[in-house]
């Protein structure tokens, strides 16, 4: 079996392309295992995972827990919220005292930049980035592209574009570096103010037409606005942001081709995307979560085959 060429996975921009294949040929074994009858393997019976969540997490937590159990890992779970961090307690500590019990793999959310590669340089440790600050989110990243693969056949060529809150969105960037990688050609589509500066040297255009953007597209990654990254008005008014950016059947209708959407959740339904495009048949976004669990035990599983016993 092939193996990763890293050590970690703290994000995209440290990954081959044949590092992307050999996940994805993993991921396609577990997705056929996830839908047995008996949806678990023995694989990491000897493994210890903690999941440390120092920022709200939904599907991303429960998608990783799941994946670890269906994998048949032992698994810790943390909560910021509930632990000694609201004490003063440093990262460096919380986690050396969690690996003190034997841990194989950390996985980690964090709203700080780069949290999981300092931890990486400091603790005996696989660690897996859930996200950090407004930086990565690398499983996100992947379980697009496996789904756009699983949907289209293929990345490569295919014309992707990232629409919604591009400057606060770890996923998009992360997004960006995983279809780059796959020979994808990649657009972003938002409100001037909510595009960072540096895009262009990404090798990604900007296109502040909406339907502009469709027309152009195969896949349209529709992002949610993170009004809680945002310490000032970056926009008039939501209702403003939906006349011009929010995405509707009616627009959908009017482009003369099909095109494919995806939506990272959680969806703010009837603002970046209304509930008719969501649950439509162009829209893979629960497909998107159900490749979560697959693509993180593949993830997971080819970490902990590193691990020398």
């Amino acid at each position: 079996m092939q193996e990763l060429s890293v050590e970690h996975l703290l994000g995209i921009k440290y990954l081959k392309p044949n590092d992307i294949d050999v996940i994805f040929k993993t991921a396609d074994h577990f997705k056929e295992v996830i839908n047995r009858p008996i949806k678990k393997v023995p694989s990491l019976r000897d493994i210890t995972i903690a999941n440390l969540f120092f920022e709200n997490s939904t599907r991303t937590k429960l998608s990783f827990e799941l994946a670890e159990k269906r994998l048949s890992a032992d698994v810790i779970n943390f909560s910021a919220g509930q632990s000694s961090v609201k004490k003063g307690e440093t990262l460096i500590d919380t986690v050396n005292n969690i690996l003190s019990m034997k841990v194989d793999i950390v996985v980690m959310r964090h709203g700080n930049v780069g949290a999981g590669v300092f931890l990486s340089k400091h603790v005996n440790a696989k660690i897996i980035n859930a996200g950090d600050g407004t930086h990565e989110h690398p499983t996100q990243a992947l379980l697009d592209s496996y789904s756009i693969r699983e949907k289209l056949g293929t990345v490569k060529g295919k014309k992707i574009v990232i629409v919604g809150d591009v400057l606060h969105s770890r996923v998009a960037l992360s997004n960006i570096f995983a279809l780059k990688l796959q020979g994808a050609t990649v657009k972003v589509c938002g409100p001037t103010t909510l595009i960072p500066k540096y895009i262009s040297s990404l090798g990604v255009e900007v296109e502040t037409n909406l339907k502009k953007a469709l027309e152009w597209c195969d896949v349209a990654n529709v992002l949610r606005v993170q009004h809680e990254r945002m310490d000032i008005k970056y926009f008039p008014s939501t209702r403003e942001y939906t006349q011009l950016f929010g995405i509707n059947q009616e627009i959908l209708d009017n482009l003369g081709k099909k095109i494919v959407i995806m939506h990272p959740g959680p969806i703010n339904r009837g603002v970046e995307i209304t509930s008719d495009v969501a649950d439509s048949s162009e829209s893979i976004i629960l497909n998107q979560v159900e490749n979560g669990v697959a693509v993180r035990m593949a993830v997971i599983y080819l970490l902990a085959q590193q691990i020398k016993r």
